[in-house]
């Protein structure tokens, strides 16, 4: 397996300059069994989650990476999980948000990567 750090750490930049360029080309991310929970919410298959994050409120985001930590999920498969956490900038508001948010990376054809499970949370001190 290679490293997962540096798997980890490449997608996680590929995953956020993405949304914040074009929240629709994220689609390639994700399969028709992959699952995203946004702020609670559960939403399954491609089409629902790509529709959901194109469907957010705001025109223009930015991603300020904090930390993002990553771990093998399984002794079979090169499975990956990976936590981040960080801050939004919405439409360039002086106020930025925190987030937290933990995908499960799932090995596809070779050293390709899918979203299997993406959890995200707005962090309200």
């Amino acid at each position: 397996m290679s490293d997962i750090n540096t798997i980890a750490s490449q997608f996680v930049d590929y995953y956020y300059q993405t949304f914040d360029a074009d929240r629709s080309g994220l689609a390639q991310l994700y399969r028709e069994t992959s699952m995203l929970t946004f702020e609670g919410a559960q939403i399954a298959g491609t089409a629902a989650i790509v529709e959901k994050l194109t469907s957010l409120p705001f025109e223009k985001v930015q991603h300020k990476v904090t930390t993002k930590d990553a771990q093998p999920s399984s002794g079979s498969v090169a499975s990956i999980l990976v936590s981040v956490t960080g801050m939004l900038v919405v439409d360039d508001s002086p106020l930025p948000l925190q987030f937290s948010q933990v995908f499960h990376l799932i090995p596809e054809d070779g050293n390709r990567y899918y979203v299997f499970n993406d959890i995200f949370r707005l962090n309200y001190a």
